[in-house]
């Protein structure tokens, strides 16, 4: 019989996989490879997931990471904007391919209905061969002659999300520069062609993500995995490197995998405040997410909402306007739990704030509302 881990233990696991037990002294790169790339169709989410990971983080460093191309924005896991490596988007893309077609289909298929993808993925891809980067609306304008029927937001969306590998351009997602999405294909942006599928039917790139996932998110189930990449066919993956791997049980019997020498910290270990972006992975990377966040408030980092780990989890939301950071909980918390948050919270302030305003004083800067009851 496996060992069993209750919901403490893989929480300070979750935090410790995810560099938020300790903030790491690790470069940006390494951290957004360890991470498996960060949730990131809002352009400025990442730098504070980054911040609350990363000793010392100098969001100048991200912005030159995308401009420098060994960082990249791609549509990817789920069918969401990640921020990934370079070298991951690469090797993992064409892995995902299918799972992001039949993703934009889920959305779009009585207006895609009877569309020959293949045919439209070609011509998208003539399209821009020209190297000129484009909207997703430009695109879809550029063949709405030819598939008048679908209509543009269907025709964009399957295409760039989908059927033709595309990075987006900075400035998009550089820090605090608002710019539009610009898309060009992913390979002539990195100069390098997107790693083919394994000729001999074998899955290396499905194994490598579930080593990967492990490593970053573990102890885990199958269940977890496929909620982070939204790939349904790993089964295959998992049970080609089962022998590598241990098994543990959680609290209601479920298999949990994971990685022989990955940290499990003592469930007592003490876990300090942090302040998480909207769409963090940390929330998002698990299909059972009982370890961070109450199942009455899940649907909150399904909606956007960022969020406060006290204790571990998931126990306040945070929103920031004009300077301020104010904290709604979501639980009552404890003195010693709102100097906790009001230090950490100040602490992002100053991270956030326009350095051009020279404020003498920013003890000002975060604002905790009442706890609830």
């Amino acid at each position: 019989m496996s060992p069993s881990l209750d919901t403490r233990a893989l929480n300070r696991a979750t935090l410790a996989r995810q560099l938020l037990l300790d903030r790491a002294g690790i470069p940006v790169l390494d951290a957004v490879a360890h991470l498996g790339g960060l949730q990131a169709q809002e352009p400025q989410e990442p730098f504070v997931g980054l911040w609350s990971r990363l000793r010392a983080f100098d969001p100048t460093v991200l912005s030159d990471l995308l401009v420098g191309r060994s960082v990249v924005r791609t549509h990817l896991m789920r069918r969401t904007v990640h921020l990934v490596t370079a070298d991951d988007a690469l090797a993992w893309r064409a892995r995902h391919g299918t799972m992001l077609r039949q993703r934009v289909l889920g959305t779009y298929r009585r207006e895609l209905d009877g569309t020959d993808l293949d045919e439209l993925a070609a011509a998208g891809r003539a399209v821009m061969a020209d190297g000129e980067p484009r909207s997703m609306t430009g695109l879809a304008r550029a063949l709405a002659d030819r598939w008048p029927t679908p209509g543009p937001r269907a025709l964009g969306e399957m295409l760039v999300a989908a059927l033709v590998p595309m990075a987006q351009l900075p400035p998009r997602g550089l820090w605090r520069t608002k710019a539009g999405v610009r898309n060009v294909p992913l390979s002539s942006w990195l100069g390098r062609e997107i790693d083919p599928p394994s000729p001999d039917g074998s899955d290396p790139v499905g194994q490598a993500l579930v080593r990967r996932y492990l490593a970053a998110f573990g102890p885990a189930a199958s269940a977890d995995l496929r909620a982070w990449c939204g790939l349904a066919g790993l089964p295959a993956a998992v049970a080609a490197i089962r022998e590598e791997l241990v098994t543990f049980r959680n609290e209601h019997g479920r298999e949990l995998l994971d990685l022989p020498g990955a940290p499990r910290p003592d469930p007592d270990t003490p876990a300090p405040v942090r302040f998480l972006p909207a769409f963090d992975n940390a929330i998002l990377g698990y299909h059972d997410r009982r370890r961070i966040i109450d199942d009455a408030h899940r649907g909150l980092s399904v909606a956007g909402a960022r969020v406060v780990l006290v204790d571990g989890r998931v126990a306040a939301t945070w929103s920031v306007k004009a300077g301020t950071v104010t904290v709604t909980p979501l639980r009552r918390f404890s003195r010693a739990d709102r100097t906790a948050v009001a230090e950490q919270g100040r602490a992002l302030a100053s991270f956030l704030a326009d350095h051009a305003d020279n404020a003498d004083d920013d003890s000002h800067r975060v604002r905790i509302a009442a706890s609830p009851g």
